[in-house]
């Protein structure tokens, strides 16, 4: 059964900021676990078939890079006024007989 707001045995709550002491251990423990394995795990990765190489490799970049955020391209060509419009057509046919 759930506590009432204000009714536990920490009325306050855990401080702000302040860290999951269960998760840092887990995650120390995970990261030791994976460091002693390293050389290991690079003589099983050159072991596996390609289609499976690919998979630990993309699962792992995530791991590397940031994740990039999707953009939106739309554009509401419908509160642009006749002059914008005739510009954007000219600079586009511009560019078209720039690349022929």
């Amino acid at each position: 059964m759930a506590f009432k707001s204000g009714r536990s045995g920490n009325p306050t709550g855990r401080p702000k900021g302040a860290k999951n002491k269960a998760g840092k251990d887990l995650r120390i423990l995970i990261s030791n676990f994976l460091e002693q394995r390293f050389d290991k795990m690079i003589k099983d990765f050159d072991k596996l078939e390609p289609k499976d190489r690919l998979k630990v490799y993309t699962d792992l970049l995530q791991y590397g890079l940031p994740k990039l955020q999707a953009v939106s391209n739309e554009f509401n060509f419908e509160k642009l006024s006749e002059e914008e419009l005739d510009k954007i057509i000219q600079q586009l046919m511009n560019h078209s007989q720039k690349i022929k």
